[in-house]
């Protein structure tokens, strides 16, 4: 197979994949996640149930389909922060960038996708899943940058700590959403609340990990 043939076929894979999670997370949204069965999913895409399923081996990743990138985001913010800066200081930084571009991965998904999730006992489940497993990959991310070991205890401490800043301020800003806030409203109050929420851990971790 010649490189241009494995392009296009890569490409036309990712598309099938899209196809389905759009069309999936659609009918999520418009009759619930545990109501939709992969059947209607298929009907609506225009292919077979097994392509579904070959796609997405679990239902719930077809409407949490930025997993894998709210998973690494706090580890990539800690390895990609300039010398000097704490870890501390590259997750406010990150995360005061997120709400200015009221990015979806940080929790501005809309009302009708959050209350999806919200409504959903699987999805409710799965993200709180990904909460942990982002904690996890942030704590790996500090024991690496700071050269210890993999279980050092300060490294998965400091990682609890922010990691859970970071899900106490998605929940705030799904409580907004489907409170009917607007996201410019909702990225000014998370903003403020983001400020105290960062300043709270600065006396025990404002020089953490500070390359």
């Amino acid at each position: 197979m010649s490189i241009e043939s494995a392009g296009l076929r890569e490409s036309k894979k990712r598309e099938t994949r899209q196809l389905i999670s759009d069309h999936a997370t659609r009918l999520f949204m418009a009759q619930g996640f545990e109501a939709t069965t992969i059947a209607e999913i298929a009907t609506a895409a225009r292919v077979a149930k097994k392509t579904v399923t070959n796609y997405f081996p679990r239902k719930e990743d077809m409407a949490l389909d930025h997993q894998d990138a709210f998973v690494a985001g706090l580890a990539e913010a800690v390895a990609a922060r300039p010398a000097g800066e704490s870890a501390l200081g590259a997750l406010r930084r990150a995360f005061e960038a997120g709400v200015a571009a009221q990015n979806p991965v940080i929790g501005f998904a809309g009302p009708d996708f959050s209350r999806m999730i919200h409504e959903s006992p699987t999805l409710s489940v799965c993200l709180r899943t990904l909460h942990d497993r982002r904690e996890e990959a942030l704590a790996a991310a500090l024991a690496e940058t700071t050269g210890s070991a993999a279980d050092d205890i300060t490294a998965h401490t400091a990682a609890a700590l922010l990691a859970a800043v970071h899900r106490v301020l998605f929940r705030r800003i799904q409580e907004l959403t489907l409170a009917g806030r607007a996201n410019d409203e909702i990225a000014a109050v998370v903003a403020r609340e983001a400020a105290d929420a960062f300043d709270l851990l600065e006396p025990a971790l404002g020089h953490y990990a500070a390359a």
